[in-house]
């Protein structure tokens, strides 16, 4: 018979710095965002930063109707958010255990922002046709988030799986946030590549 769900679960440091961490990179990238946005609304001529080429181009992006999906900038989404996570990541430093309902709901918010990730990720490859630095930054931390988030409530049977999936990801996690950023980035060079390689 299998073990039951734990009543209740914090994290190890590891998972709590990775959280802190990946929710720092991606309230950084939406700080930026945030701030440019605002200049180039004062400036229809401002150009960020990170517009390096035709094809490194942050004010396309920003300027794209992709930018403000819900009808407000994406990255005023995302200071809210990622600032989430940041809070779940320091209450496990202090020794928090989060109920089961927490961590499917936590998990849930993770799936969601895969999920609009990979549809920027679409929009910015095959429609806008350019890239954001600070887009991409956040899209790492995202994916890292997901997979670690996603493999902590398996782990610990908030999720069912089989057992030999919780063997694997107690082991072998990392290997999942490492083979898709390392798609996402293989999409990325041959989408350009005449360009990378011009």
């Amino acid at each position: 018979m299998a073990a039951p769900a734990t009543r209740a679960a914090g994290g190890g440091r590891g998972f709590a710095l990775l959280l802190v961490l990946t929710g720092a990179a991606g309230l950084l990238a939406s700080w930026v965002i945030t701030l440019d946005k605002f200049k180039l609304l004062e400036n229809p001529n401002f150009t960020p930063g990170c517009s390096l080429n035709p094809v490194v181009s942050c004010g396309s992006v920003m300027k794209s109707a992709q930018a403000a999906a819900f009808g407000f900038p994406n990255p005023m989404l995302g200071l809210v958010a990622y600032g989430v996570v940041i809070c779940v990541g320091t209450s496990l430093l202090a020794g928090a255990a989060f109920p089961r309902w927490y961590w499917l709901t936590f998990d849930a918010g993770c799936l969601f922002g895969i999920g609009f990730v990979s549809w920027l990720q679409f929009q910015s490859l095959y429609r806008i046709n350019a890239l954001c630095l600070w887009c991409c930054l956040a899209w790492v931390a995202t994916i890292v988030l997901f997979w670690y988030v996603t493999s902590f409530a398996v782990r610990h049977r908030f999720l069912p799986a089989p057992a030999g999936l919780r063997t694997f990801l107690a082991e072998f996690t990392w290997v999942l946030p490492l083979l898709h950023t390392g798609i996402v980035g293989m999409l990325i060079l041959t989408r350009w590549w005449d360009f990378w390689t011009s």
